[in-house]
């Protein structure tokens, strides 16, 4: 057990032994400690320098943390290793990778030369609700009784209307899902559905890419965006990232 004082190794993600930083790559710290690698076998951790008794968590950690991860993966296949892993020296480093040595290499050769995005819809809200309406004539009706009414003395008919409305944007929801995915099946090799953060999200997913279809994909997306979904649906893309929803790895216990 490391004692809370001194320095400890913060751990990144594993990539191939022959992958090296950049001069300028810097992780967590102010100022930001300089990253280096600890390699075994065929693998290697994207480590730096950091005080046991540093509290973790603050934004800009999980910005550095990302920031590195994101740009490695551009470059070179990489596992992301759970926020928050710190060992107490690089010989536990070590031991980390050759406890799980050929796990990492066999997803490290999986998810070479792909990297993640992440598509997000959210509903424009009149255009969603316009929608919902025409589609449920129940609602519509609750709707024009509620016009003027007062609202301490029609709340039942209130929470009806608010019940039959978000059960349409939850059909909806599923509907845009499906098609989101259904969109860029031909341009992915897999994805993740991620749950919805907002109640005006319309569809929320992760996306495995390969590199050289980067700007395949990213079109894709654009058209669905601009075309089908102008008006109705806003659409936020964000990529080239890590592959965090793809990477199955073991994960240091503790």
């Amino acid at each position: 057990m490391a004692e809370a004082t001194g320095v400890g190794y913060f751990i990144y993600g594993v990539v191939p032994s022959d992958v090296e930083p950049t001069e300028d790559a810097r992780g967590l710290g102010d100022p930001a400690a300089p990253v280096t690698v600890v390699t075994h076998g065929e693998v290697a951790a994207l480590v730096s320098e950091i005080g046991l008794d540093r509290p973790l968590g603050r934004p800009d950690d999980l910005v550095a943390y990302k920031q590195l991860l994101d740009g490695t993966a551009v470059e070179a296949p990489v596992l992301p290793i759970r926020f928050g892993t710190v060992l107490e020296s690089r010989d536990a480093v070590t031991e980390l990778l050759s406890a799980a040595h050929d796990d990492y290499l066999a997803a490290l050769n999986e998810l070479d030369g792909r990297v993640e995005y992440v598509v997000r819809g959210r509903y424009v809200e009149q255009a969603v609700l316009t929608e919902v309406l025409a589609e449920n004539p129940e609602a519509e009706e609750l709707r024009q009784q509620l016009r003027g009414a007062p609202e301490n003395s029609s709340m039942d008919l209130r929470m009806r209307l608010g019940e039959l409305i978000n059960e349409g944007v939850e059909a909806r929801r599923a509907a845009d899902t499906d098609r989101l995915v259904d969109a860029l099946t031909a341009v992915s090799v897999a994805s993740v559905l991620r749950p919805p953060t907002h109640e005006q999200d319309a569809a929320h997913a992760a996306f495995l890419v390969e590199t050289e279809r980067r700007a395949e994909f990213e079109e894709a997306v654009e058209r669905l965006a601009d075309d089908e979904w102008s008006g109705r649906v806003n659409v936020k893309m964000l990529g080239p990232l890590a592959p965090y929803d793809f990477a199955a790895r073991p994960q240091p216990q503790g």
